[in-house]
């Protein structure tokens, strides 16, 4: 018996006006990881629900879509979220070099309670079974797919006018104690997300000295690491380098 396929629809319209493109290229380039210039003014249902859809449209190794999305908005649970956040910023202090650690102390790296809601973004692992199309041989793909949501969900909210902030100094088993989250789910991204005061012009680590941006031109390879660059090669470093002064770039 022949294999009976499912009929696909097609996209008709496969391409974006110049407005549409300078919007998505507007809103890469101005997405900031937001710590301290939250409001309180609560994050409409119907906001709340685009950015979702936006991240749960993320792509997936195998269409496994291995995320969950737990909205944090009870103070008592964030206040255990902050202190786990304390001790680890406490302890993180110490690992830098000693020139360094005075800076790092200063820093603000969360807006926990400041912010109006929290999302914890999770991948599991064993969502659609052991073996995954893409996945059989690169087995962290599935945690790179729940990534690309937390991505999707960071530029709709930017779109939205919404500021994220990305928590990482936690303990992740203490966290997932804390969220009740099973063990066989992994935390991949705690979230602080609301409507903001100001965007700033750059990214705050950057504006504050601790790491300058990379030039993209030093970061490309053709065919072989440690490849010479060809004629052609070297046009397409050279538009990249032109590229430098792109509307919405910071660079």
């Amino acid at each position: 018996m022949g294999q009976t396929h499912t009929r696909q629809a097609h996209q008709t319209d496969i391409h974006f006006s110049s407005d549409e493109i300078n919007g998505l290229y507007k809103t890469i380039f101005n997405r900031r990881d937001v710590r301290g210039q939250f409001r309180p003014d609560p994050v409409p249902d119907e906001v709340l629900s685009r950015v979702l859809y936006a991240a749960h449209h993320a792509p997936s190794v195998g269409f496994m879509q291995p995320w969950d999305f737990m909205i944090i908005g009870d103070q008592a649970v964030r206040q255990q979220v902050r202190g786990l956040f304390d001790q680890a910023h406490t302890e993180a202090a110490e690992m830098f070099p000693e020139q360094k650690q005075d800076t790092y102390r200063s820093l603000k790296l969360e807006g926990i309670l400041e912010s109006p809601m929290n999302i914890c973004i999770t991948c599991d692992r064993s969502r659609t079974g052991s073996t995954v199309i893409g996945r059989t041989h690169m087995k962290v793909m599935d945690l790179y797919s729940s990534v690309c949501a937390v991505q999707n969900l960071w530029l709709a909210a930017r779109a939205e006018g919404l500021g994220v902030g990305w928590v990482s100094i936690f303990d992740q088993r203490e966290l997932q104690e804390v969220l009740g989250i099973p063990r066989h789910i992994v935390p991949i991204a705690y979230l602080c997300i609301g409507y903001v005061d100001h965007f700033y012009a750059r990214p705050e680590l950057e504006s504050a000295g601790w790491l300058p941006r990379e030039k993209l031109e030093n970061l490309i390879h053709f065919d072989q690491w440690e490849s010479r660059r060809s004629a052609d090669d070297e046009s397409v470093i050279r538009q990249i380098q032109q590229d430098a002064d792109f509307p919405y770039s910071t660079d």
